[in-house]
């Protein structure tokens, strides 16, 4: 799998990114480590999580798997905190460093790859909780610094405090949602990302499974859209318009004698300033079928099209 610079620092992750949500949930242990082992195989070193993903399990998976099913030194561990178990955002100083030793630990290891603030919170001082970013990276506790989900102007103007004074950790990534379902972000989140280096981790590339095409005919009673868990989180994109862009996903896929979920997966993969996408699975065999995107490159005709149904 190809390794890209994440924005303009020295830290190279893989293309593909393995997103671990459902770890220690509705995924687990032993398919996670049939996901974790086939990711690996396949050259995949990026993996991402969150203290908050199922009450910490996610990280707790994870912590299991190292060493056992792969080494340490062959992945890069991104984690977040900010979120609290209640909903809430706390970027307070005291909270987030907190937060990245109850990480670790859960995790088994020193060190992560990449902290990430999981989301803005205007409640706290930004200078307070960009200090807690210096403070783990300069303790080793952290290597790199990111944020994820954050609005334009609130990744510009923390990427833009970091890199004011000589020393200070830089902002290298920003993960927020894109897909062919959702291209916001082309609007503003991009271009502020290029222009100060940050390099963008898109999560929900496949249109929070909607892409996939599994959604074309019914909700099958398998998938989140059947799940309590996650049916709202699906639904907005069961619209009118998202039919129309999985038609033509669709109709992309078959003459090209791929699946759908390739099409999509590759399209965001290849655009400006994406590093490395975030996937979920559930199974080893979902992340087989994603795995399989590796081989699939778009032609430019196709992508122009695909750009043009999916404008808003």
């Amino acid at each position: 799998m190809e390794q890209r610079h994440l924005g303009r620092s020295g830290l190279a992750v893989s293309r593909l990114g393995l997103g671990t949500m459902t770890w220690g949930g509705d995924t687990e242990v032993e398919d996670a480590a049939a996901q974790l082992t086939a990711f690996v195989e396949a050259g995949g070193t990026l993996v991402d999580t969150a203290d908050v993903y199922c009450g910490g399990d996610s990280e707790r998976v994870l912590g299991t798997l190292l060493g056992q099913v792969v080494a340490r030194d062959d992945l890069v561990i991104a984690t977040k905190a900010v979120l609290t178990a209640d909903g809430t955002r706390d970027a307070s100083r005291r909270h987030l460093l907190r937060a990245l030793d109850a990480s670790l630990e859960r995790l088994g290891t020193d060190h992560v790859d990449l902290w990430q603030l999981h989301a803005y919170d205007a409640r706290t001082p930004l200078e307070e909780t960009l200090s807690a970013l210096d403070d783990a990276v300069a303790s080793g506790r952290a290597r790199y610094a990111g944020v994820s989900h954050f609005a334009a102007w609130e990744l510009a103007r923390a990427a833009t405090w970091q890199r004011a004074w000589p020393g200070r950790t830089p902002i290298v990534s920003t993960q927020v949602e894109y897909s062919l379902l959702r291209r916001d972000i082309e609007d503003d989140v991009l271009p502020a990302a290029g222009e100060l280096g940050v390099g963008v981790l898109p999560c929900s590339p496949l249109g929070r499974g909607v892409l996939t095409g599994k959604y074309r005919t019914g909700i099958p009673a398998d998938s989140r859209a059947a799940s309590p868990h996650y049916a709202e989180f699906v639904q907005p994109y069961l619209s009118e318009r998202g039919a129309q862009i999985v038609e033509s996903v669709s109709t992309a896929a078959e003459g090209l004698g791929v699946s759908p979920l390739a099409v999509a997966l590759s399209w965001v993969r290849d655009r400006p300033g994406v590093a490395a996408p975030i996937v979920g699975a559930r199974t080893a065999g979902q992340l087989t079928a994603i795995l399989k995107a590796e081989d699939v490159t778009l032609p430019a005709e196709i992508r122009d099209a695909l750009d043009d149904v999916s404008s808003e």
